[in-house]
């Protein structure tokens, strides 16, 4: 889409993160990516740059794992894209010009207005609370959650932790 592949596994790991936790308990990194398409290795190294920009926490060892350094419904889309590529440059012209501006407009100048302010809009007021709740109601994504559980508890009867 519009993200890097670095910022887009973020903000899929921080909704996941936010759907599967509690707010106070941390989750491990396996237990994150159990069913998905996240890839582990390459989401600790993206997790550990949002635990150094102060959206994560981590704790090491048991009972350690991921957790949100803030409540899921104070850390927007905007926050995590800042915190991975830097300021977000939504100013540029749509058709790559130097210099685009309502005084030396291109042929999109107008026409792309709109949509840039509300894609800053967009960011800046959707959180992860809003994409983990967004998560929840999708099927697949229930189905998903109810496998690792019923995978846990397996492993757990069976004396494997």
């Amino acid at each position: 889409m519009i993200f890097t592949t670095t910022t887009e596994y973020a903000i899929r790991g921080l909704a996941e993160l936010a759907g599967r936790s509690s707010d106070s308990k941390s989750i491990m990194l396996d237990d994150l990516v159990a069913g998905t398409t996240l890839p582990r290795d390459f989401l600790a190294k993206v997790f550990q740059r949002l635990v150094k920009a102060g959206l994560l926490k981590s704790a090491k060892g048991r009972g350690g794992g991921f957790m949100l350094a803030r409540p899921a419904h104070e850390i927007t889309i905007k926050d995590i894209v800042e915190s991975i590529d830097g300021p977000i440059h939504l100013d540029r012209c749509a058709v790559g010009l130097d210099k685009c501006n309502d005084h030396q407009p291109c042929p999109q100048h107008d026409l792309y207005q709109p949509i840039r302010q509300r894609l800053k809009d967009y960011l800046a007021t959707t959180t992860v609370a809003d994409l983990a709740s967004s998560l929840k109601t999708k099927q697949a994504w229930q189905r998903i959650i109810e496998n690792n559980a019923a995978e846990k508890e397996k492993q757990h009867a069976n004396g494997k932790h």
